[in-house]
């Protein structure tokens, strides 16, 4: 249930010191270990099929796996996470808008968010046991090669989703960035503001610190940080310069 490539290639041990080579075997093991916890879930698509693919068991059985690889992540790698500033999370549904750095974070967030609809492409679809789960979890997948029609797609199926009392979440730089890179926004999160009418509420991570696409995942403490919330109302360039120095200011603190 999880992208191949969130698995980073393997070094030559020659160039691996000790302690390198250490981290590169833990984070290895964890590949395993996730590998195996994902294939049971495989085992379960058959059953879930015969009972009509229900929405909301699938998303608990998501949270499920979520949470038994997160469990493994600490006890094989030591790379754990910590939450502030939970007093900002809005009773309601609402907007959520994160930066992204690492596959980390859109794992977390089906335990962070219970029932979020996480804004996703369509080419996640194609993964096996990973894309069957998304595609009948109620996501909103979209084809991001359509242009208008995508963005027009995101707003009806979030309006949908706010309807059914769930919460809305898009990383709104469209691809992972390095921790160190500049949080610039794209034009979909804009118009997801202004046309839901929701507050939004800013989520920064710094998981690229520990889980980069390319490098072993490395023991540590991801910081998940909740700026208070933006209120609807905004122009969407307002809402952008204002999300954007919420995050960089959340990540840095």
């Amino acid at each position: 249930m999880t992208p191949t490539s969130a698995f980073p290639p393997a070094l030559p041990a020659s160039r691996l010191s000790p302690r390198r080579l250490a981290v590169a075997a833990r984070s290895r093991a964890f590949d395993l270990y996730l590998a195996l916890w994902t294939g049971l879930f495989g085992l379960a698509i058959p059953i879930f099929a015969l009972l009509g693919s229900p929405r909301p068991a699938i998303r608990a059985a998501t949270r499920v796996w979520v949470r038994g690889a997160f469990l493994g992540l600490r006890a094989i790698v030591g790379l754990g996470h910590v939450e502030r500033g939970r007093e900002n999370v809005p009773a309601g549904p609402c907007l959520v808008v994160a930066n992204h750095q690492s596959t980390w974070e859109t794992f977390a967030a089906l335990v962070l968010f219970p029932d979020v609809a996480i804004v996703a492409k369509q080419e996640l679809l194609q993964i096996p046991v990973f894309g069957w789960y998304l595609r009948r979890s109620g996501m909103i997948v979209i084809d991001r090669a359509s242009g208008g029609k995508a963005l027009r797609e995101m707003i009806e199926q979030s309006r949908a989703t706010l309807a059914e009392g769930r919460s809305v979440l898009i990383f709104p730089e469209g691809t992972r960035r390095a921790p160190s890179d500049p949080i610039v926004f794209k034009r979909g999160a804009e118009l997801l503001y202004k046309a839901l009418g929701v507050p939004a509420l800013p989520m920064a991570v710094d998981s690229g610190l520990y889980w980069r696409s390319r490098s072993p995942r490395r023991a540590g403490t991801i910081r998940v940080t909740y700026a208070a919330p933006i209120a609807p109302g905004l122009s969407a360039s307002a809402f952008a310069e204002t999300a954007e120095a919420a995050l960089e200011a959340a990540r840095r603190a």
